[in-house]
């Protein structure tokens, strides 16, 4: 058998025993995990190595520019921020789609708690994601109906935790080569460090991981105006979520006082109204012409997922401080971490972010 027929019937068979252990756990809702599975082997039904891709002749220059750089990314972070090396984000599938899959994010009407979902694999997390727009949308409707906030987001690349090799995908090739870049490197800092449910850790530890490989990136290829853009945008991010911050604070105070339920409705929507204004004026200000993120209609669900991708990033570039910039101490010290139990974990952080 040719060695590359023979790596894909090995990959095949692998991702068959993956798809017979999911279905003989008893408590699987079979619908939401049909559809998962299915997904999945589409994505990796459509990898090519890039290699090839770069070389066909067929494919368009602009693309064989950006796979380029995602090959130049890849070793990068093996070699200078300590990412796995494996065979993640070295092929390339075009889905010939926007989005690879759609994430369905959930709140209660006064509370800033994100509903969590289990799965064998990644534990329990604080959105469901559907490889079929309208799916998403379905579970979204139903969730409404049970009185949840609720936000649905395309999402152009993800993780699967080093199960397979993730490629590189058409719905990412949109994105500047500076979002691109980042992307892969954040996906990767899940292959490094996922803890089974807790989001909010695990999306800050790779968002802080991104920024840091980012700004090495850039530095090294000495790109002086991308890395002034990287670091107003930056900047900007942080000052906006300050803003959710400290409207996050003024909600959960609102949600633990004795207001009946019309003044408590009423008073929520002035708060996120009033983060939406501040937001555009924030960005108004400083000249971008960033997307305002934070434009209506917010609700609870939406501010629930801004936390959980950078509502712990601080402690994380605390630990890189502390760590005179070296990553190997930096992972150790956020292994530490990790290996804690959640209560005591998050003890810990809170007491790093003061």
């Amino acid at each position: 058998m040719p060695l590359r027929a023979r790596k894909r019937k090995n990959s095949a068979q692998r991702f068959m025993i993956v798809t017979a252990l999911l279905l003989a756990i008893p408590q699987i809702e079979g619908c939401y995990y049909m559809q998962a599975i299915r997904g999945q082997f589409e994505v990796m039904h459509a990898r090519q190595p890039i290699p090839e891709v770069i070389a066909d002749e067929n494919s368009p220059d602009d693309l064989k520019k950006r796979l380029t750089i995602v090959l130049e990314a890849r070793d990068f972070a093996v070699d200078e921020l300590l990412l796995p090396d494996n065979k993640s984000y070295r092929s390339y599938a075009d889905l010939g789609r926007d989005y690879v899959v759609w994430n369905v994010f959930a709140a209660p009407e006064f509370s800033l708690e994100p509903k969590t979902w289990c799965f064998p694999v990644a534990g329990c997390v604080a959105y469901r994601g559907y490889f079929a727009e309208e799916a998403a949308r379905k579970k979204a409707r139903r969730l409404r109906a049970d009185g949840f906030d609720v936000v649905v987001g395309g999402v152009a690349a993800y993780s699967t935790l080093g199960k397979f090799s993730d490629p590189v995908l058409n719905t990412m090739m949109r994105w500047t080569d500076a979002e691109l870049v980042s992307t892969i490197f954040h996906e990767l800092a899940h292959q490094r460090l996922y803890i089974k449910g807790d989001t909010a850790f695990n999306e800050s530890f790779a968002t802080a991981v991104a920024d840091i490989g980012m700004t090495r990136w850039l530095d090294g290829r000495a790109e002086v105006a991308s890395i002034d853009v990287f670091r107003k945008n930056r900047e900007l991010r942080q000052s906006l979520m300050t803003l959710v911050e400290a409207t996050k604070t003024d909600l959960r105070n609102l949600y633990g006082s004795d207001l009946d339920v019309p003044l408590m409705r009423s008073r929520k929507q002035e708060l996120l109204d009033g983060l939406s204004a501040a937001g555009g004026r924030l960005l108004e200000d400083s000249g971008s012409d960033t997307w305002n993120w934070l434009a209506p209609p917010l609700n609870n669900a939406r501010l629930a997922s801004l936390g959980l991708y950078e509502g712990r990033q601080g402690v994380f570039e605390a630990i890189l401080r502390d760590c005179n910039e070296k990553l190997v101490c930096f992972y150790a010290e956020t292994e530490k971490l990790a290996a804690l139990d959640q209560d005591e974990r998050e003890r810990r952080m809170d007491q790093m972010a003061d």
